[in-house]
C-alpha cells in the first residue's frame, strides 16, 4: 500500500479513537482519569499529593491535549505531500484539527455525564499548535545541523 494511504489510514483510526474516548459516560470516563493517576503513582510520582484536587482535571485536560497533538502530527503527515516545510499543510492540519474537536464537544453534548466545554476545543487545539511548534523547530534544527555538515 502507498504511504499516503497509510498515512490516511492512521488519521482515520486515531479520529476514530478520539470518537470512542469521547463516547464513554462520564463514570466511564472518570474512572480512567483515576487509573492513570494509579499509574504515576506507582511509576512514583503521587499526582494527588502534588496537585491535590485538581489531578483528575489535570489529567483529563493533558489527555485532551495529547490526543489532538497526535492528531496534528498524522494530519500532516498525510496531508503535506512535500519533502519540506508546506504552510498549506499547516493551515489545513491545524483547521481540520479545530473542527474535529468542535464535532467531538458537540458529540458529548449527547453522551451521559458529559458536556460541551469550548475550553477543551481550544486546550485540543493548542494540542494541535503545539505539536505544530515541535515539528518546525525539529525540522529548523535539522537543517542547521545539516548546514553544519555541509
Amino acid at each position: 500500500m502507498k504511504k499516503k494511504h497509510i498515512n490516511w489510514i492512521l488519521v482515520i483510526g486515531w479520529m476514530i479513537l478520539i470518537f470512542l474516548f469521547s463516547s464513554q459516560p462520564g463514570e466511564v470516563s472518570s474512572e480512567n482519569n483515576k487509573f492513570v493517576i494509579y499509574i504515576f503513582k506507582f511509576i512514583g510520582l503521587d499526582l494527588n499529593s502534588i496537585l491535590g484536587t485538581l489531578s483528575d482535571f489535570i489529567v483529563r485536560k493533558a489527555a485532551h491535549f495529547t490526543e489532538y497533538f497526535i492528531l496534528y502530527i498524522l494530519l500532516y503527515g498525510a496531508i503535506n505531500t512535500k519533502k519540506n516545510w508546506d504552510i498549506k499543510a499547516f493551515m489545513l492540519s491545524i483547521l481540520i484539527v479545530f473542527l474535529y474537536a468542535c464535532s467531538d464537544e458537540f458529540h458529548q453534548a449527547f453522551v451521559p455525564g458529559r458536556g460541551p466545554a469550548f475550553r477543551d476545543v481550544m486546550v485540543d487545539t493548542c494540542g494541535g499548535l503545539t505539536a505544530f511548534l515541535t515539528m518546525y523547530i525539529v525540522t529548523l534544527k535539522k537543517g542547521a545541523a545539516l548546514q553544519k555538515k555541509i
